[in-house]
C-alpha cells in the first residue's frame, strides 16, 4: 500500500472478534476501529467515512443487511457471518465480498484490498 494507511471499521456485537480483527488490520498496516454494533458505526459515520467496512450479518439491534443499505456506495462492505445460507448471500448482495466464520487471515485482507481497488 502506498500514501495513508486503509481506513476499516469493524462492526461486530463479539468482542473477540473484533478484536482478533482489529489487530490483525494493524498487522497488514491498516488502521482499525472497532463497532460493537450497527448504531455505533452509523454514529462514527457522521464524523468520517472509512474505505471499507468489515460487517457482521446477524446483531441484535441492527442488522447488517440494514446497515449496508444505509451506506453510501463510495463504502464498500465485506460481509462476515457464522450463518451462512443461500438467502444471506442474496441479501448481503451490496457486499464485495462475503466471509464465513471462522474467517481466515489471508481471505479477510484479501477482501479488504479488492473491495478498495480502484
Amino acid at each position: 500500500m502506498s500514501g495513508s494507511p486503509l481506513r476499516v471499521a469493524i462492526v461486530d456485537d463479539e468482542e473477540s472478534v473484533r478484536r482478533a480483527l482489529a489487530r490483525l488490520l494493524r498487522s497488514a498496516g491498516m488502521e482499525a476501529a472497532t463497532y460493537a454494533s450497527g448504531m455505533e458505526l452509523l454514529t462514527a459515520l457522521e464524523r468520517s467515512m472509512p474505505d471499507c467496512v468489515v460487517l457482521d450479518l446477524h446483531m441484535p439491534d441492527i442488522s447488517g443487511f440494514e446497515i449496508m443499505e444505509l451506506l453510501p456506495p463510495e463504502c464498500p462492505a465485506v460481509a462476515i457471518t457464522g450463518h451462512d445460507s443461500l438467502d444471506a448471500q442474496v441479501r448481503a448482495s451490496r457486499a464485495v465480498a462475503f466471509l464465513r466464520k471462522p474467517i481466515g487471515d489471508r481471505e479477510l485482507l484479501d477482501a479488504i484490498l479488492a473491495a478498495v481497488a480502484p
